[in-house]
């Protein structure tokens, strides 16, 4: 089986660790010259604002609704990830770091994958700050649709695809467009 480790609201999670009053506050975080929204918080998404925006056209919102935006900080982002894989790598026999906030990992052997996801899950978080989804299937694009499971709907941000049947009652929910590859 294989995992796909997906942190959540990665560049928003960022700045909350370090600024904690900001928890279940509205955060965006602007590409470079902050020219357009990059990241944002569920609380930023349940206003509407779309990624890739541009700020000046979401300044209306910003201010409205007491959004906190942020200059993006690559520095800080990439020590975070940095981080989050180092715990990864400790946990799993092989990982491929997918993105600045993803990976996926091989769950070859792991008997009870679900208590190893929320174990990993709560260690990442103990040990970094940044919370994460993991999603559990036997391919990665399965992993891929496992994780918008678990993120979006699983209180606990783990979710497996196991078995085909699950697979398929899955698969009818899912809008084409969010599947991945």
């Amino acid at each position: 089986m294989i995992a796909l480790v997906d942190c959540n609201n990665f560049y928003a999670s960022c700045e909350r660790i370090f600024q904690p009053q900001l928890e279940n506050k509205p955060i965006v975080v602007l590409s470079n010259n902050d020219g357009c929204v990059i990241a944002r918080s569920n609380e930023a998404k349940a206003l509407g604002i779309q990624m890739g925006a541009p700020a000046f056209k979401m300044q209306h919102i910003f201010h409205k609704n007491k959004v906190h935006v942020f200059s993006s900080n690559f520095a800080l982002y990439g020590d975070l990830s940095n981080r989050v894989m180092q715990i990864l790598i400790q946990e799993s026999p092989a990982i491929e770091v997918y993105s600045i906030d993803e990976a996926f990992l091989d769950f070859s052997g792991v008997m009870k994958m679900n208590q190893f996801s929320r174990d990993l899950r709560l260690k990442v978080k103990q040990w970094t700050g940044i919370p994460v989804s993991i999603g559990v299937a036997p391919t990665k694009t399965l992993a891929k649709v496992a994780n918008y499971v678990a993120k979006r709907y699983k209180k606990e941000g783990v979710f497996a695809l196991k078995s085909s049947s699950t697979i398929n009652e899955v698969l009818k929910h899912i809008p084409v467009d969010e599947l991945w590859g």
